[in-house]
C-alpha cells in the first residue's frame, strides 16, 4: 500500500495511537472521542447525546457507540439525587481509559492534570530495591483545542524594575540626577497616536465577511499559485464579501477566482485576486418592487332582507342582501315555482293532442273551400 500523508499546520486534534488502534471500539465511538477532544473548553459541558446529535449519531447507532465507550473505560456514568427529590446523571468522559476510582476522583473535583490511583495495596517505597505494588498511571485531561504544531510558547524576558535599574546605574558610576539625552528604551506611555495595524486590518462584521475569508484561504487547495496568508486574505474580504452580497455563491466565487489563470503564472496572489475581484464584480441585482398591498375589504352596508336590520360586506357590487337572506329568497322563489307547476293541469296525452291538431287542420281546410269566391263545387 502506498500512502501520502501531509501533516496539517493548524486546526488539528492530537489522538493517541492506542485509541486509533483500539479493536474494541467501533468507528463511531472513536469519532465521538476525537470530536469531543477537539472542542473548546466552553463547548464540552454538554451531555454526550448532544455531541452525538451534532454528528448525526442517533438511535441504535449512538447507543452502540456509548456501550463500547462504557465497556472500554472512556465513559463513566453515575446517577445521583439533587434537590427536590429529582435524579440526574453525571458523565465523566476522557480520551484515555479510566478506572472507577479515577472517575470518582474527577467527579469529586480532583485536579484534571494528574492524580494518584486510589488503591488498597501499599504504595511502592523509596528504598532500593523498590518494595510494594506498582502505582497507577497518571491520567491527564483533554488536550487543548487551539494547540498548533511548532507554536512558540516561550515568554519574552521581563523588564527590570525601578530598584534594579537604579542599582545598575549606581554600579556603573552614573548619577540618577544627571539628565540623559538618549530616548527611553521602553515603549512610550499613553495610547498610540495612529490606528494600529490589527485594528485597521479587521474587516467589517457580517456573515458574508466570514464566508469570504474562508473562500480566499481555501484557494490554495485549488491553485497553489493563489496561496494567501491570513492578513493578506483579510485585506481582500471586503471585495469578496461584496460578491456574496450580490447573490454569488461561495462555489461560484471560488471558480471565478481560480479559473483562467495567466499562462506565465501569477506573480503576486494578492494583486491578482484584488484586480480580478474589482474587474469581474457582477452587476448589482435589480431591485424587486414591493408587492402591492391587498385591496381593503368592502364597506359594510345594510341588508335589504327581512328581519332585524343588520350589516354585511357584499362580495359583489350588486349584492343587496346578505348570504342567509339571499339563500332564503332563493328557497322561497323556487318553492313558489314548484307550487305553480303542481297546480297547473296535466297536459293531454300525445295521441289526443295529435288528433286535435289533425281535426283542427281538416276544419280549417273545409272553411277555406266553402268561403272561396268564384269557385263552384264539382
Amino acid at each position: 500500500m502506498l500512502s501520502h500523508v501531509i501533516p496539517p499546520p493548524r486546526g488539528y486534534t492530537k489522538v493517541s495511537n492506542g485509541l486509533v488502534r483500539q479493536s474494541r471500539l467501533g468507528s463511531d465511538a472513536k469519532i465521538l472521542v476525537m470530536y469531543v477532544q477537539g472542542l473548546p473548553e466552553d463547548d464540552r459541558d454538554k451531555a454526550l447525546s448532544e455531541h452525538a446529535r451534532a454528528l448525526h449519531f442517533t438511535g441504535r447507532r449512538y447507543q452502540k457507540a456509548k456501550t463500547e465507550l462504557v465497556a472500554s473505560g472512556y465513559l463513566h456514568e453515575k446517577r445521583e439525587t439533587v434537590a427536590g427529590g429529582r435524579w440526574r446523571t453525571v458523565q465523566v468522559f476522557s480520551n484515555v481509559p479510566l478506572t472507577d476510582d479515577q472517575a470518582a476522583r474527577l467527579r469529586a473535583g480532583g485536579p484534571a492534570d494528574g492524580y494518584e490511583l486510589v488503591s488498597t495495596a501499599p504504595a511502592p517505597s523509596a528504598r532500593f530495591p523498590t518494595v510494594g505494588a506498582p502505582g497507577g498511571r497518571v491520567v491527564g485531561g483533554l488536550l487543548p483545542a487551539d494547540e498548533e504544531l511548532g507554536k512558540n510558547e516561550s515568554h519574552p524576558p521581563t523588564e527590570a524594575s525601578g530598584d534594579e535599574r537604579e542599582g545598575l546605574e549606581e554600579a556603573s558610576g552614573e548619577s540618577a540626577d544627571e539628565p540623559s539625552n538618549e530616548p527611553p528604551e521602553g515603549p512610550p506611555e499613553g495610547p498610540p497616536e495612529g490606528p494600529s495595524d490589527e485594528s485597521s486590518e479587521e474587516p467589517p462584521a457580517g456573515p458574508e465577511v466570514a464566508v469570504a475569508e474562508r473562500v480566499l484561504l481555501s484557494l490554495r487547495h485549488e491553485q497553489r499559485q493563489l496561496h494567501l496568508g491570513v492578513r493578506e486574505a483579510r485585506t481582500l474580504t471586503g471585495l469578496a464579501a461584496e460578491w456574496l452580497r450580490r447573490g454569488v455563491t461561495a462555489g461560484d466565487l471560488r471558480r471565478a477566482l481560480c479559473s483562467g489563470l495567466p499562462v506565465e503564472g501569477v506573480r503576486s496572489a494578492v494583486g491578482f485576486l484584488a484586480h480580478r475581484l474589482r474587474e469581474k464584480l457582477p452587476a448589482a441585482p435589480e431591485s424587486v418592487p414591493a408587492p402591492q398591498p391587498p385591496p381593503p375589504p368592502p364597506a359594510l352596508i345594510a341588508c335589504a332582507g327581512p328581519g332585524e336590520e343588520h350589516m354585511f360586506r357584499p362580495h359583489v357590487p350588486w349584492a343587496t342582501t346578505c348570504g342567509p337572506c339571499h339563500r332564503e329568497e332563493q328557497r322561497a322563489f323556487w318553492a313558489d315555482a314548484q307550487a305553480r307547476a303542481d297546480a297547473a293541469p296535466e297536459p293531454a296525452p300525445w295521441r289526443e293532442r295529435f288528433a286535435a291538431v289533425a281535426e283542427g287542420g281538416a276544419v280549417a281546410d273545409a272553411d277555406a273551400e266553402g268561403g272561396a269566391p268564384g269557385r263552384s263545387a264539382p
